[in-house]
């Protein structure tokens, strides 16, 4: 079992089709899904799963949130020992509380909150008292890289790091860009450690948004597969350290998301 207090470990697709979604990302990514608990409803809660369990979720944008104009996205949950505490804590680091903490029948606790430029994430605290299983490094369909564009970069690297303690690695110079700052949410400070970046958000990028990489076999058989599902590519592919190669697109809907994976012989 892992301990996930501090660290993402729940991904959740909000999106005006839910079952086109899960068509494409099933394609793209490899992922089955299933009604979380059995629901017959007409818009179940659906849990995707990679090949070393559960992912995330699929659900349709609430109609509240979309008449607030909320657009297809994906969020990340924050495992929390206390949703209550650890959102005044966060507040008290620079966060704001975007939906104040509540139950979820059968789920457990949680809140909506923002860092400080801006970048929405949940904390939840799950009702079930087992932790989950590790997930091993590059499992297909998992997520291999947490990505932050920050909206008040200095800022930012202050909360994860104080706020969560999530410890930096090495911070790699992007010119007029600014600098791309490797971060562990599980501690240490040598690359095998890493599991995310934060840089300060580009220009193009609408608003300050964390970005997750799921992961892929071969980079350039998934780009093939995003383009005839009906998304798009932003970016890439592109090598990063390592060996791997990245892509950032859009699905149909138009949420955001990034795959990671090899090329050629390097793939599996």
């Amino acid at each position: 079992m892992t301990d996930v207090n501090g660290q993402f470990f729940w991904y959740e697709l909000m999106t005006s089709d839910p079952q086109a979604a899960l068509a494409f990302y099933g394609d793209v990514i490899g992922w089955t899904a299933q009604a979380f608990g059995g629901e017959r409803t007409d818009e179940p809660y659906m849990v995707v799963s990679g090949s070393a369990g559960p992912v995330g979720g699929v659900m349709a944008i609430p109609v509240e949130a979309k008449d607030c104009g909320m657009t297809p996205w994906w969020g990340g949950y924050v495992g929390s020992g206390d949703v209550d505490a650890d959102a005044a804590r966060l507040v008290a680091a620079g966060g704001r509380v975007q939906r104040e903490a509540e139950d979820i029948p059968g789920v457990g606790r949680f809140a909506v909150m923002a860092d400080p430029g801006g970048a929405t994430f949940m904390l939840l605290k799950g009702d079930s008292p087992d932790e989950m299983d590790p997930v091993p490094p590059m499992a297909m369909g998992h997520v291999g890289w947490h990505e932050l564009y920050s909206g008040a970069f200095d800022a930012d690297m202050a909360f994860y790091t104080g706020a969560f303690g999530w410890t930096k690695g090495e911070a790699m110079d992007m010119g007029e860009m600014g600098l791309y700052q490797l971060v562990s949410q599980t501690g240490g400070s040598d690359f095998q450690s890493m599991t995310g970046g934060i840089m300060p958000r580009p220009k193009e990028m609408p608003v300050p948004l964390w970005l997750f990489y799921f992961i892929v076999g071969d980079i350039d058989a998934a780009v093939e597969r995003v383009t005839a599902g009906g998304g798009t590519v932003l970016n890439g592919p592109t090598e990063v350290p390592g060996g791997g190669w990245i892509i950032q697109a859009l699905d149909p809907q138009g949420a955001m998301f990034a795959l990671v994976g090899m090329r050629g012989e390097q793939a599996p």
